[in-house]
């Protein structure tokens, strides 16, 4: 396994829609790999391909109960509605207030080829948005109904 380097706001690459994933093989378990290890280092909940500069349809999400690896995410299910803090690790230091449905339910693939479906709610539903945000070359910022002020992430951390 080996840390990849995350792609920071303003590289191209964020801005592209990824293509599907079609061969299901050692090089596919090799980025799965590499991006847990990278997302874990980097204090992240989700990490998608384009953050390591693959243009592929590849997450993962991991908000403390172990990695979910998703491969051509679909979200084909969605309910409810959560409003707050949101941040990316392709934007350092940066954080805005964002409105995302309370539950999704995704359809993808693991690592094999074997098609599954995963549901999140809260923190698990925000995460899956938004990294299937970025395979469509959608960061949150772009969404995002205001971006907080360092003053204000201190304020609303220090109430929580």
């Amino acid at each position: 396994m080996a840390i990849r380097q995350i792609v920071k706001e303003g590289d191209d690459v964020l801005t592209k829609k990824c293509r599907e994933v079609v061969k299901f093989d050692d090089r596919l378990a090799m980025i799965l790999d590499d991006m847990t290890e990278t997302l874990h280092l980097a204090n992240g909940v989700g990490l998608a391909a384009p953050q390591v500069g693959i243009l592929r349809r590849i997450v993962v999400v991991d908000v403390g109960e172990g990695p979910i690896e998703l491969v051509n995410p679909v979200i084909i299910e969605q309910s409810g509605e959560q409003e707050g803090l949101e941040g990316c690790l392709s934007c350092p230091g940066e954080w805005g207030i964002t409105k995302r449905p309370m539950n999704v339910t995704v359809k993808a693939f693991d690592r094999k080829g074997k098609e599954f479906t995963v549901s999140g709610e809260g923190l698990l539903a925000k995460a899956f948005c938004h990294e299937l945000d970025h395979l469509e070359g959608v960061l949150y910022k772009q969404i995002a109904i205001r971006m907080v002020s360092p003053e204000e992430l201190e304020e609303i951390e220090e109430n929580n």
